[in-house]
């Protein structure tokens, strides 16, 4: 059942309202009964998680602008709340809102690891550098307790099997045991997310990530474990995070990053919405420049989802961030625009039941 639909900021949650998913046929509204209800405090909200019973593990696309073909995702929606997540309508698929409902209904792939060992044991696998966390993150909160990513993780590791791994949290550092040593082999690459180094705006931005500090000192823990280790300035927000983008990489360059990306902001489907309904809460004086800023890079409107475009808009302002991008990337050492090379030949396919031994 999905969270009631009042606009109103909660502490710790990104989206302020839940309005109903695109696949939805009815819609609601909240209504005075007469007896001030409007007016009472709403409940807190808890956060629910179920089990996903997934059929199949890895994901395949075959996007031009989207550096590898294969992915994971242990978990579906994600309870950092980052009021931005261009993955927030996926969760319409399930009769769920993207606004609270992404954040406080939460799935996890149970037999993550079983089905991931499964599928790398059928004999036409052909062994393609995995993206964990491609959709939302591995290392939200419940991975604590789930720890999905890390059974995920055991896995590749057992059959040396390349992957990159994508987050915002610092709990990437749980998993050094790991990592480390599939680093050595150039099996596995770590990408941090930085958005702002400002405290006070990741506190409603993305209420329930870790602090910059905290990603920038993960950063230092991969980068001194020999973990190849980059930042993504993701996304790039006009007028509220723009400014910082020559900050945030001289900060983690100095922390051991060797390679960085950025992407700016995407507003697919019910996104659009909730960010310009968490502008007008949050950011209200600079609301209209932020829009503006959007529609100068995608063609007049909120977004454009055009292969190429989405990423990285067009424009002269989308320009010039490119440049100051580029160049701030070689004043401070780090490398962009290069894949990183994983070792596909250490793949060793798992052999799962009988099989008939060689004649030779």
């Amino acid at each position: 059942m999905a969270t009631p639909n009042r606009p109103v900021p909660r502490t710790g949650r990104g989206a302020v309202s839940n309005p109903e998913g695109r696949f939805e046929k009815t819609t609601t509204q909240p209504v005075d009964d007469g007896w001030g209800s409007l007016d009472e405090p709403l409940p807190p909200l808890e956060t629910i998680v179920r089990a996903d019973p997934a059929r199949s593990i890895i994901a395949r696309n075959k996007s031009p602008d989207i550096a590898f073909d294969q992915s994971i995702n242990p978990y579906r929606g994600c309870e950092h709340g980052c009021i931005y997540c261009y993955a927030r309508p996926s969760h319409g698929y399930v009769n769920l809102s993207a606004g609270l409902d992404f954040e406080t209904r939460l799935f996890y792939k149970q037999d993550a690891a079983r089905l991931l060992e499964g599928e790398l044991a059928v004999p036409g696998y052909r062994c393609s550098p995995i993206t964990i966390g491609a959709n939302t993150d591995p290392y939200q909160p419940i991975e604590r307790e789930y720890r999905v990513t890390r059974s995920i993780i055991e896995v590749l590791s057992r059959y040396r099997h390349p992957f990159s791994i994508i987050t915002k949290s610092a709990m990437i550092e749980r998993d050094v045991d790991l990592l480390a040593p599939m680093a050595r082999d150039d099996l596995v690459l770590a990408l941090v997310s930085v958005t702002t180094l400002s405290g006070e705006l990741k506190r409603t931005l993305e209420p329930r990530t870790a602090s910059p500090a905290a990603r920038l000192r993960a950063i230092r823990t991969l980068a001194s474990a020999g973990i190849p280790v980059g930042v993504m300035v993701a996304p790039v927000i006009p007028v509220l995070t723009d400014s910082e983008v020559e900050k945030i990489l001289e900060a983690a360059a100095e922390a051991g990053a060797r390679s960085a990306g950025y992407v700016v902001l995407r507003l697919p489907y019910e996104v659009k919405d909730l960010f310009r309904e968490w502008l007008r809460t949050h950011e209200p004086l600079k609301a209209e420049h932020v829009m503006s800023r959007m529609q100068a890079m995608h063609g007049g409107r909120d977004y454009n989802s055009a292969w190429g475009v989405r990423q990285r808009g067009q424009g002269e302002y989308a320009a010039l961030l490119h440049q100051r991008f580029k160049a701030a990337c070689r004043r401070y050492g780090l490398r962009t625009g290069e894949r990183f090379i994983h070792n596909v030949g250490l793949f060793q396919r798992p052999v799962i039941g009988p099989e008939q031994l060689s004649l030779i």
